[in-house]
């Protein structure tokens, strides 16, 4: 299993990306959580297989369509503990 934190910025907030990310991570299968940040940018955590967590982070840089992602910043994580039982979006 491999748990990646990305940090995705550009317009990705106001876009329905967290939505995106939803139903993209869900259909590989992936576990984790979503949340906007001050910042403007959206951040993930995503637990899976290896593969799984490759697609999802290639398919961060199409994103939802009207969005416009300007970085992908991915980097490995620890898993977090108790496990997430979904994806999610985090307030």
């Amino acid at each position: 299993m491999k748990t990646c934190r990305c940090s995705v910025k550009g317009m990705v907030q106001g876009v329905g990306f967290r939505f995106w990310t939803v139903r993209t991570a869900s259909a590989l299968n992936l576990t984790g959580w979503v949340r906007n940040r001050s910042d403007g940018a959206v951040e993930l955590l995503a637990c899976g297989t290896e593969d799984a967590v490759a697609t999802l982070q290639e398919k961060l840089w199409e994103g939802p369509p009207y969005s416009r992602v300007a970085q992908v910043t991915c980097t490995d994580a620890l898993a977090p503990d108790p496990p997430c039982p979904d994806f999610s979006i985090q307030y």
